[in-house]
């Protein structure tokens, strides 16, 4: 059987690392276009964008920008372990 992690332990548990910046700066669509484009206000897509005070995610958000984007979910979240 596997070895199970517990976060109770010390050590640090990883991150999510948010990557929408990259997938949309490689598509050429700006913040006001994916506004537009999801109907999402600009305020949310600026604080995924930036990625920063993200503690919850918005799973609506990120299934229109992964329709909008042409992407999968594996391209706009990373799982880093620290």
């Amino acid at each position: 059987m596997n070895e199970i992690n517990s976060i109770i332990d010390i050590k640090q548990y990883g991150k999510i690392k948010i990557k929408l910046a990259e997938v949309m700066d490689r598509k050429n669509i700006t913040r006001n276009k994916m506004r537009t484009l999801t109907g999402v206000k600009y305020e949310v897509i600026d604080r995924y964008y930036e990625a920063q005070n993200v503690e919850r995610f918005d799973l609506d958000f990120l299934a229109k920008a992964c329709f909008v984007l042409d992407c999968k979910i594996g391209d706009l979240l990373e799982y880093e372990n620290e």
